[in-house]
C-alpha cells in the first residue's frame, strides 16, 4: 500500500477565520485531524464529514497523548495511505514541536508539508492594539517560551540579551511564571517601569487585556485572575494601545 501525505498545519491564534487558505484546504480534504486544544472547534466543521478526529490535547501534567503516541499515529495512518492534517494552535515551528514531527515522517519515509500560521505572539498583541515593532518605540522583537526545559535547575533563556538587547519581548503561556521573568528582566536592565501587556484569550470572544508596569504586573495578574491562555508582552509599544486598541473596544466577537 502506498504511504498517504501528513499536512502539518498551523490553525492559527483562536479566531477560526485567520487560518490560511491553504490551511483549510488540507482540514477539508483530510481523511484524519489529529488536533491540539488550543485549535478553535468551529475549524473541524470544514472536516469531512466520514473524517476521523483525534484529540491530542495538552495542558501541564495532563497530556491526552504523549508527544511518542502522536508521532506514532501520523505515522500509523500515513502508512494506511491517508491524508492525515495535524492541526496545531497558532505556527507548528513556534514552539509548536512542528519540527520533531516532521524529522520522525521523514525518518519513515512518508511525505509531508508544513504550512505555517498566525502565532499568538503577533497576533494576540494585534487585537489587543499593540505593535510589536513601531519606528518610534521598536526596531526589535523576541518571542520567548515563558516554561521553558530546564536541566537541573538551568535557566536556558539569555536574560542579559532580553532585559536589553531587545525592545519588545512576547512571552507564551507565562502567567504562571510572570513574578520570576519581571525579577530576572528587572535584575538584568531593563526598566521597572517598562509597560506589560497581558492577553489572554487573544483573537477570541473571550478576549481581554490588561496593562501595567514591569515590577507590579504580577500583583495585577493575580488580583485580576489572568489565566493562560496568555501572551504577555513587554515594551514601550504597549503605550500604542492607548490609541489604537480596538477589539475589545468595539465588541467584536468571532466564533
Amino acid at each position: 500500500m502506498k504511504n498517504g501525505i501528513v499536512y502539518i498545519v498551523g490553525a492559527g491564534p483562536g479566531d477560526p477565520k485567520l487560518i490560511t487558505v491553504y490551511g483549510l484546504e488540507c482540514i477539508q480534504k483530510a481523511d484524519v485531524i489529529a488536533y491540539d486544544r488550543l485549535v478553535n472547534p468551529a475549524l473541524l466543521k470544514h472536516a469531512k464529514k466520514d473524517a476521523e478526529l483525534v484529540y491530542c490535547g495538552k495542558l501541564p501534567g495532563k497530556h491526552h497523548l504523549i508527544q511518542d503516541e502522536i508521532h506514532a499515529l501520523l505515522v500509523e495512518k500515513a502508512q494506511q495511505g491517508k491524508i492525515v492534517t495535524r492541526l496545531k494552535g497558532g505556527d507548528p515551528f513556534v514552539f509548536g514541536r512542528g519540527a520533531e514531527e516532521a524529522e520522525i515522517l521523514k525518518n519513515h519515509g512518508i511525505a509531508y508539508e508544513i504550512i505555517p500560521g498566525i502565532t499568538a505572539g503577533i497576533a494576540a498583541p494585534a487585537y489587543a492594539g499593540i505593535p510589536v515593532t513601531h519606528r518610534d518605540f521598536a526596531t526589535s522583537f523576541a518571542i520567548v517560551t515563558g516554561h521553558g526545559r530546564e536541566e537541573k535547575g538551568q535557566d536556558f533563556l539569555n536574560w542579559p540579551a532580553l532585559a536589553t538587547g531587545i525592545d519588545t519581548v512576547a512571552f507564551y503561556m507565562s502567567v504562571g511564571n510572570i513574578a520570576y521573568i519581571a525579577r530576572k528582566l528587572i535584575e538584568h536592565g531593563r526598566k521597572a517601569t517598562t509597560p506589560v501587556a497581558v492577553i489572554e484569550w487573544g483573537t477570541t470572544a473571550q478576549q481581554r487585556t490588561i496593562t501595567g508596569r514591569l515590577d507590579e504586573i504580577a500583583s495585577i495578574i493575580e488580583r485580576q485572575g489572568y489565566h493562560n491562555p496568555s501572551m504577555i508582552v513587554v515594551g514601550e509599544v504597549v503605550n500604542v494601545r492607548e490609541k489604537i486598541q480596538w477589539f475589545e473596544e468595539q465588541g467584536l466577537a468571532f466564533s
